[in-house]
């Protein structure tokens, strides 16, 4: 009689867990593969689907199951802690479970008890609200910008990329613009796409273009410092070294190509001393990243030519020196919006559109030193300057040089510039309908 009851009993456990099963087939799947995550490391904590008090009970003798495979603890949260990460009423009223190994938990908990003493003391809003989600979203693995999606989804906060960044353009200042015009169209073989009275903009690749300025009539001296690097990414890095030379180029720093690493190249210096680097990466570690955007790009020939070869490039880089790298990578996480494509520890590579990036270096490392001010500005031609604009007078995400939108007076260009946490100048800038910008205006129709 004992023995039937017993297998009455089994047989009825074994029912319950297959419909319990079934009913939480969804919440098993996702919770398995959140343990897996932890378990290899991808992820520090992982939260499972909120549930009733009821519903976990159910389901978390499967939970502590799949902890048991993946060698993860489990902790039932009934007040999951509350963030611009996620939408404030996700787990209200209802409980979740913290996947974790390690001392992750415990950095859960001490964020927890930040976010409440900010909050107790008045001081959970702006930039502090925003570290508090940040931190809960480096806890849970996710990248920079899928930390900056949710936020922005969440909130009225918003990135320079949310208004549009259509292209790139570092502009560069020189006490003989005409003669440094010259060794950019007749050396390097780049087009002019705009020609003014004060400078000429010139095409690099697709999205990137390079404005050399008179300093005369620009916003910088050209006896300032350098502290700027112009990288030209090409294909055909052996052919413009060896055409450089022959051109009677100065170089700094020879090609040398070598077996393994992530990258060759040499150093050129053009005719007022800005460092011009000729590169190509390959594939390593550092570059897994950068490598698949790098090889989505087109090649933009130039009228340079070295035996029968014609000569382009297909990306830049513009390259900037700092002492504190961490503040830098934020802002431009952060504030700008742009996507890290290759962390090389002591340079961080952003990418700013299909082939412009922004390298930040750490000046203990790069060819330049620290200077408070520098003969460069970093300039983007934004889709909604307007709204940009608005954004960063309203919410003060850095500091503006003029509190205006300034405009040429024939109507040829608007734009206003601030200041990243270096120093360096930002230009945001919008092109008019007008004749001195025709060719510009079709280059940039051709952007998608």
């Amino acid at each position: 009689m004992k023995s039937k009851a017993l297998s009455i009993v089994l047989i009825a456990a074994f029912l319950m867990g297959c419909s319990n099963a079934e009913k939480f087939s969804k919440e098993l799947g996702s919770l398995t593969a959140f343990a897996e995550m932890v378990d290899s490391g991808a992820k520090q904590i992982a939260f499972s689907e909120p549930m009733t008090t009821a519903e976990m009970n159910e389901f978390y003798p499967q939970a502590e199951a799949i902890a048991d495979q993946y060698s993860v603890k489990l902790v039932r949260e009934t007040e999951l802690i509350k963030t611009d990460l996620f939408d404030a009423g996700i787990a209200e009223g209802k409980e979740v479970l913290i996947l974790y190994k390690g001392n992750s938990y415990e950095a859960y908990v001490q964020l927890k008890a930040d976010r409440n003493s900010l909050e107790k003391s008045g001081l959970y809003e702006g930039s502090e609200k925003q570290e508090i989600a940040r931190r809960l979203g480096r806890l849970l693995g996710y990248s920079a910008k899928g930390i900056n999606d949710k936020i922005a989804t969440n909130t009225n906060y918003r990135r320079l990329t949310d208004f549009g960044v259509k292209a790139s353009n570092v502009f560069l200042y020189y006490k003989d613009v005409q003669k440094a015009t010259e060794f950019y169209t007749e050396v390097m073989g780049l087009a002019i796409v705009a020609e003014y009275d004060n400078a000429n903009i010139l095409k690099i690749s697709n999205t990137s273009f390079i404005t050399l300025v008179d300093a005369a009539k620009g916003m910088h001296s050209a006896d300032e410092p350098k502290s700027v690097a112009v990288a030209f990414l090409t294909r055909q890095l052996a052919h413009w070294y060896d055409y450089l030379q022959e051109k009677k180029v100065e170089i700094k720093y020879t090609y040398k190509p070598k077996e393994g690493g992530p990258h060759d190249g040499f150093v050129a210096i053009d005719p007022e001393g800005y460092l011009l680097e000729f590169e190509v990466f390959k594939q390593d570690q550092e570059n897994e990243n950068f490598i698949p955007y790098l090889a989505k790009t087109d090649d933009v020939l130039t009228s340079a030519n070295h035996n029968g070869t014609s000569l382009g490039f297909h990306a830049s880089i513009t390259w900037l020196y700092y002492k504190d790298l961490l503040t830098l990578q934020n802002f431009y996480e952060n504030v700008m919006g742009f996507e890290l494509a290759a962390d090389q520890v002591w340079t961080k590579i952003y990418r700013t559109t299909d082939d412009s990036y922004i390298g930040l270096v750490d000046v203990s490392r790069g060819m330049h030193s620290y200077a408070k001010e520098n003969a460069v500005n970093v300039g983007f031609i934004v889709n909604d300057l307007e709204g940009w604009f608005n954004y960063a007078q309203g919410q003060k995400p850095f500091v503006l040089r003029d509190n205006t939108i300034s405009q040429d007076e024939e109507g040829k260009y608007s734009g206003f510039v601030g200041f990243d946490p270096g120093n360096y100048f930002l230009e945001f800038d919008s092109f008019n309908d007008h004749p001195a910008n025709k060719l510009l205006l079709k280059e940039l129709e051709t952007i998608k």
